[in-house]
């Protein structure tokens, strides 16, 4: 694609303590093959060297500026802010968060795809994510699950796969590209109240859109000792991201009957959760805060009779194979919802 026909990207990171892994991830926007970009780095108040890290880039390259937050914002608000800085006249816009990284060819090929099909209103592609920690690295690559090629797909189609299937494909905000018209439509873009607002925001932007995934490794997600994901992994909300995309949303996508069916077989996975997670001692306040809470917030409340019914089937189980009980519960004694949720949906 020739730079005289290029459009505009923006690229945005936001960033907070992240001087460890800035640079990389500033490099590798650095390093792209696609060339008319423009990036903002959003600093929120950080102490530890990643303003100075930011500022000295965008004292060699006129396309990079920081903006330096007056106050901190929590996460998902800064995300919200950071979009309202993009450029008016870009097309496209791309995270990159601080301590993530995307390929040379990234932005070049979603912006190829994107301009192929004008409908599209997300392109996605495979990540390499970061896994395990004390010192172990080990790499999987992320978001699959999509045919062969999959450049043009109805954005109705992926959300009934995402409602029927729970099969995520649109990763963190790192591993995709917005059309900013559909940035600019939205204010905020992000549901602030959701630890999962990039899935919530890929379904109401597929109403109307259209949605493309390449398959080729795009970019980079590394592990955080403390992050959101590593929140989401411990409290396991991916069963409530789902949960709440399918009340709020699911009946644009699936008939009543598909709706009602849905429904129940995502409240019944819920409630054996917790049945399996009280029966295997998780009993911390937190925890069965947070999964109350969100019962209730999507609209089926929470029931001790339906919790006690998970229990005693799981239990029945149990005893009906002893054996397998066994092995998984060797199998998964250590951390079993991390393991869970780093298949599923992640969080911005």
């Amino acid at each position: 694609m020739e730079s005289r026909s290029q459009p505009l990207v923006s690229v945005i990171t936001p960033v907070y303590n992240n001087a460890g892994d800035l640079a990389e991830c500033i490099e590798s926007v650095l390093a792209q093959t696609y060339s008319n970009w423009e990036y903002k780095i959003i600093n929120n108040c950080s102490t530890d060297g990643s303003r100075e890290i930011a500022h000295s880039y965008a004292a060699k390259d006129t396309r990079i500026k920081v903006i330096d937050n007056q106050e901190f914002l929590k996460a998902v608000a800064n995300h919200n802010h950071s979009l309202l800085q993009i450029a008016p006249d870009s097309k496209y816009c791309k995270f990159v968060f601080a301590d993530d990284w995307i390929f040379p060819e990234c932005l070049e090929q979603m912006v190829s795809v994107a301009e192929e099909h004008p409908t599209v209103g997300i392109v996605g592609a495979y990540g390499l994510q970061e896994v395990g920690e004390r010192g172990i690295k080990e790499y999987e690559v992320v978001w699959g699950g999509l045919p062969y090629p999959s450049r043009l797909l109805s954005g109705r189609d992926v959300c009934r796969r995402l409602l029927f299937e729970k099969l995520y494909v649109f990763g963190t905000s790192t591993s995709v590209l917005y059309r900013s018209d559909l940035v600019r439509s939205r204010h905020p873009f992000f549901n602030e109240a959701n630890l999962h607002a990039d899935m919530e925001v890929a379904v109401e932007l597929l109403k109307a859109t259209d949605f493309s995934f390449i398959h080729q490794i795009l970019t980079f997600k590394r592990w955080r000792s403390v992050s959101l994901g590593t929140f989401t992994a411990d409290m396991y909300t991916t069963l409530a991201g789902h949960l709440h995309c399918l009340a709020a949303h699911g009946r644009g996508f699936l008939s009543e009957q598909e709706f009602e069916a849905c429904l129940e077989l995502r409240i019944s996975e819920y409630y054996n959760f917790l049945g399996v997670s009280l029966l295997r001692g998780r009993r911390d306040g937190a925890f069965w805060d947070y999964h109350r809470s969100q019962l209730i917030n999507a609209g089926v409340g929470f029931s001790r009779a339906r919790l006690a019914k998970a229990i005693f089937t799981r239990l029945c189980k149990a005893m009906l194979n002893p054996p397998e009980t066994m092995q998984k519960l060797m199998k998964n004694r250590n951390a079993p919802e991390q393991r869970l949720s780093s298949q599923s949906a992640g969080s911005v």
